[in-house]
């Protein structure tokens, strides 16, 4: 049994110049797109940390010692699950919204144009609340204290943990502006390519930072769990210097016409028109 078909021509509706509507509409999708990336990425997070195991200094169980160790198995669990659900959100959201889902993508679009200045104070505003939603829902739901903040771990500093955000979010910046801004024939795969940047992000940056690379992702925890430190503001300066970093760069590939450097890499380089061909008797000439 087949599913029907939408035939969207008879749904087909017409904004007039300046009407605030689509924004508005984009935005809600926004949140939803944001709260549903979030449930599950953080979910995942806070299982993997209920699951992890707490051992004391060289493995003595000594109470008076007891560290949490750092689990490569709550890394990959916990990157596995911020990556895949953002994989997943993507690729549903993405013809409604164009699934930013994270402030710093959402800058990063206005400054190469992609959106408008309006969209994206709309984005930003239903992100940050798409976020403070999810860590509520998971607050109020999961058991325990939520334990999925973002802060710089041991040994790590202010300075180093901003630019360590910085090039994280450089990264995922970038993988969104060449595998989805940029149309090429690997666009309708973005969802993958840049749920693997994220995956990449956080088994690189959960234990030094927590891997925001999101101003959202630290900051709808930080409310759910009423937890501002003196580092929280490196979740907003790091990340948006690392979208201003990706959109300029891609500002350096045009300069030098990126595309003409390796021509035969992508297919969507521009094909001559076949010639015209002698019309058949009796038919019509085009």
């Amino acid at each position: 049994m087949s599913l029907p078909t939408i035939n969207r021509r008879h749904h087909a509706r017409k904004w007039s110049h300046g009407d605030w509507r689509p924004d508005l509409i984009a935005a809600a999708g926004e949140f939803i797109g944001t709260f549903t990336f979030l449930l599950l990425g953080l979910g995942g997070i806070q299982a993997a940390r209920a699951a992890s195991v707490t051992q004391g200094v060289n493995g003595a169980q000594q109470e008076d010692q007891q560290v949490t160790v750092a689990d490569p198995s709550f890394l990959l669990m916990a990157a596995t699950s911020m990556g895949m659900s953002l994989v997943f959100s993507i690729w549903v959201f993405f013809r409604v919204t164009g699934a930013a889902f994270n402030p710093n993508i959402a800058f990063t679009l206005v400054l190469l144009g992609a959106i408008t200045p309006f969209r994206f104070v709309l984005y930003v505003f239903a992100q940050l609340l798409g976020a403070i939603a999810a860590a509520g829902v998971l607050q109020g739901l999961l058991p325990g204290e939520l334990n999925v903040n973002c802060a710089p771990g041991n040994g790590i500093g202010i300075a180093q943990a901003l630019f360590y955000e910085m090039f994280l979010t450089f990264a995922l910046c970038i993988t969104v502006i060449m595998v989805a801004v940029e149309k090429n024939k690997s666009t309708p795969f973005s969802p993958l390519a840049i749920g693997f940047a994220l995956f990449a992000t956080q088994l690189a940056g959960i234990q030094f930072t927590g891997a925001a690379v999101n101003t959202a992702r630290a900051f709808g925890p930080a409310v759910a769990t009423r937890t501002f430190d003196g580092a929280h503001w490196i979740y907003w300066v790091g990340p948006s210097l690392g979208a201003i970093l990706a959109a300029g760069l891609h500002a350096s590939f045009h300069l030098v016409h990126y595309w003409e450097l390796n021509p035969n890499a992508d297919a969507t380089a521009p094909v001559a028109p076949p010639k015209p061909t002698e019309p058949k008797i009796g038919e019509p000439a085009v």
